[in-house]
C-alpha cells in the first residue's frame, strides 16, 4: 500500500532524522497543519500558462482537482511544468516543440521524485505535453491520473461555425492575392476558440485520445469540450479517484501495459490520428520498459487490421464537436472491443470493457461500426531495408498508384532550404528520388519536409513521378510518394547519410521495402568514413543538450542513456 505514514505522536527528530524533520518544519512553516501532513501527498502537476490556448484554462481545472483530493483525504500540492503550443513557437531552424517533450518528462521526474509525492494528477492538453507527462508517469510508476483539457469550441464567422484548419488552408490563397482580405482577416480572427485543443485530429486531440486508450484518463475525458461543465466535473472526479489508486497501490505501469499500448495504436488507426504518434507512442512504451518490441512494425500490422471508423478533420469532414456529440471516445472504444483488449485496467479501477459497456453511438455517420467502416485501406506502412534498418514511415493511402513500385536516381540535399531552392529553380527532374536529410531529431530537432512536399504538388509531372525521402517528420497533410522518419536518421550515422548524387533508390510500398541499390561493401566503406558534427555555435544550450542525448526516432526519440 502507498498510504501516507501516520504520526501517532510527536516523536523526536532523532528518531525521524533531521531531513524528515526539516521537511515537516518547512511544511508547518508554510501554514499546513500537522493533520494535513499525515495525509497522502498528491502532486497536482500542471502545465497552465497564459500563452497556450490549450492550457490557458487549466488553472481552473486544477482547483477542481484539488477540491476532489482534499475531500477524499489527500493533501494536494500544485507544481508547474513547461507547456508550449506548437502553433505559437519557433519553427525551423530553432524548432523547440518536440525537444520540449523530453524536457517536460525530466521536469516532472525532478519535481515529483524529489518531493516524494504519493501520487499525482497531471493536467495537460497539447502536442508534446501530453506525451511528456505520460513518459514521466511511466518513469516514476506511482499512482497517476491524466486530466486532459478538452477540445476547443468552434469559431463563428459571418453567421457560420468554422473550423480553424479551414482558415489555415486559406493562408496561401490570401498570400497569392486570390481572396478578399477582409474575408480572410475575419476568418483568421474568428476561427479559433477561447481555450482547448484545436478542433481537429491534429496532435493535441490525438494524444488526448491516446491517453484515454492507455487507460490513464477517466472515460470520455479526451472528447469533452474545454468549455463544458463536464470537463470541470471530470477534473473533480479525477481528484477523488487518485486517492483510491493510492490506497489500492495501482501505479501507472499496472495500467500502461503492453496490451494497453497496443490498444492505443489501434485507436490511432480507427480515427486516423496525427502521424506524430509514430514518435510519441514508442517513447511512452520505452519509458514503461517495453524496449524489445518493434513498435513501428506493430503500427504497420494495426494499420492493416483496424479500419477507419471516424473520418475527422483535417482529412475528413467531421470535427471533435461532432465526435463528442456522436458518443465520444468511449463509444469509439466500444466499437473497437472485438479488436482491442477490453480487460486492460484503467484509472477508474475498472477495465476498458467495464468503462464503455453503457456507451452509445448517437450518430453512426460520425462513429462507424467495424462491419460498416469508412474505409479499410491501411493508413500507414513501415518500410525496411538497407536504407532504413530501423524502419521508415509512409502514408500508403496518399501514394499515387503508379508509384507503389519505384526506382529512381537520388538528388541529395543536406537541408530543406537547398531542396526548395533546387525545386524552385526548375532543377528537380521527373523520376528523381529527392533525399532531404539531417532533419531528424539529432540533425534538426525533428522538423518536417512539408514545405517541399507541398510545393512539389504544384508540379504535377514531378508529384506523379518523384519520391521524397527524409529523416524528418511528417505533417498531417503529407501526400505522394513521401517517405519520412527514416531511421536511424542521417545525423546518427544511418545509411541516409552516405547516399550520393545519382545512386539508385528502390521502393516497394506493397512489399514494405526501401533499398539503396549500392553494394553492401560500398555502403560499409562510406559509413566508416562518415562523421556528423552538429553546428553547436548556431544554437542555444538547451537544443545542444537535446541533440547530444536524443536517440532514434524508431524508439521514440527518448534519451539514449
Amino acid at each position: 500500500m502507498l498510504k501516507k505514514k501516520k504520526y501517532e505522536d510527536m516523536r523526536s527528530c532523532w528518531e525521524f532524522g533531521e531531513a524528515e524533520e526539516c521537511r515537516r518544519g518547512l511544511m508547518l512553516g508554510m501554514g499546513y497543519s500537522e493533520e494535513e501532513l499525515h495525509r497522502p501527498l498528491i502532486g497536482v502537476v500542471n502545465s497552465w500558462n497564459e500563452y497556450n490556448p490549450g492550457h490557458v484554462h487549466l488553472n481552473k481545472l486544477a482547483e477542481r482537482v484539488k477540491q476532489g483530493i482534499r475531500e477524499a483525504g489527500g493533501l494536494p500540492l500544485e507544481v508547474m511544468t513547461t507547456g508550449i503550443c506548437d502553433g505559437m513557437v519557433l519553427k525551423d531552424p530553432k524548432y523547440i516543440e518536440v525537444p520540449s517533450r523530453n524536457s517536460i518528462a525530466d521536469q516532472v521526474e525532478i519535481t515529483v521524485e524529489g518531493n516524494f509525492f504519493d501520487g499525482m494528477v497531471m493536467l495537460c492538453t497539447c502536442d508534446s505535453i501530453v506525451p511528456g507527462y505520460l513518459m514521466a508517469a511511466a518513469r516514476l510508476d506511482i499512482p497517476t491520473i491524466i486530466v486532459t483539457g478538452g477540445y476547443m469550441p468552434l469559431g463563428q464567422d459571418r453567421g457560420k461555425e468554422v473550423l480553424h484548419i479551414h482558415a489555415q488552408d486559406k493562408v496561401g490563397t490570401a498570400k497569392a492575392g486570390k481572396m478578399d482580405m477582409d474575408v480572410y482577416n475575419d476568418l483568421i480572427a474568428h476561427s479559433w476558440g477561447i481555450c482547448g485543443g484545436c478542433t481537429s485530429m491534429t496532435t493535441a486531440n490525438s494524444m488526448c485520445m491516446i491517453a484515454e486508450a492507455l487507460g490513464m484518463t477517466l472515460p470520455n475525458n479526451s472528447s469533452t469540450s474545454a468549455v463544458s461543465s463536464q470537463i470541470c466535473l471530470t477534473a473533480y472526479r479525477a481528484g477523488k479517484q487518485i486517492m483510491n489508486l493510492v490506497d489500492e497501490g495501482i501505479t501507472a505501469r499496472k495500467i500502461m501495459t503492453v496490451e494497453a499500448v497496443k490498444n492505443a495504436i489501434k485507436l490511432d488507426m480507427a480515427v486516423a490520428a496525427s502521424s506524430n504518434l509514430i514518435l510519441h507512442i514508442p517513447a511512452i512504451a520505452h519509458e514503461c520498459g517495453y524496449t524489445d518490441i518493434p513498435w513501428w512494425k506493430y503500427f504497420d500490422e494495426a494499420s492493416n487490421n483496424i479500419p477507419l471508423l471516424s473520418h475527422l478533420a483535417p482529412s475528413g469532414m467531421y470535427n471533435l464537436k461532432d465526435f463528442d456529440l456522436a458518443g465520444g471516445t468511449s463509444a469509439m472504444l466500444k466499437q473497437l472491443l472485438p479488436k482491442i483488449d477490453g480487460d486492460c485496467l484503467t484509472v477508474t479501477g475498472k477495465t476498458v470493457r467495464e468503462n464503455v459497456e453503457n456507451a452509445v453511438v448517437y450518430n453512426s455517420d460520425v462513429i462507424h461500426s467495424l462491419d460498416n467502416p469508412v474505409m479499410t485501406e491501411p493508413g500507414i506502412g513501415v518500410l525496411y531495408g538497407n536504407l532504413a534498418p530501423e524502419g521508415a514511415i509512409i502514408k500508403i493511402a496518399a501514394v499515387p498508384t503508379q508509384l507503389m513500385k519505384y526506382k529512381g536516381p537520388a538528388r541529395v540535399f543536406n537541408s530543406l532550404d537547398d531542396a526548395l531552392e533546387c525545386l524552385r529553380s526548375g532543377n528537380v527532374r521527373e523520376g528523381d528520388a529527392c533525399v532531404i536529410r539531417f532533419l531528424g531529431l539529432r540533425g534538426r530537432f525533428g522538423t518536417t519536409a512539408f514545405t517541399f512536399q507541398e510545393e512539389l504538388k504544384g508540379h504535377l509531372n514531378l508529384f506523379n513521378s518523384c519520391a521524397v525521402i527524409t529523416d524528418g517528420r511528417f505533417s498531417g497533410g503529407t501526400s505522394g510518394l513521401s517517405v519520412g522518419y527514416v531511421s536511424p536518421e542521417a545525423a546518427l550515422g544511418g545509411p541516409l547519410a552516405i547516399i550520393e548524387e545519382g545512386d539508385e533508390i528502390e521502393i516497394d510500398v506493397t512489399g514494405r521495402k526501401i533499398n539503396l541499390c549500392v553494394p553492401e561493401d560500398v555502403i560499409r566503406e562510406r559509413l566508416s568514413k562518415f562523421h556528423f558534427e552538429f553546428p553547436a555555435s548556431k544554437y542555444p544550450r538547451f537544443l545542444n543538450l537535446f541533440v547530444k542525448n536524443v536517440g532514434s526516432m524508431a524508439k521514440g526519440g527518448i534519451w539514449e542513456v
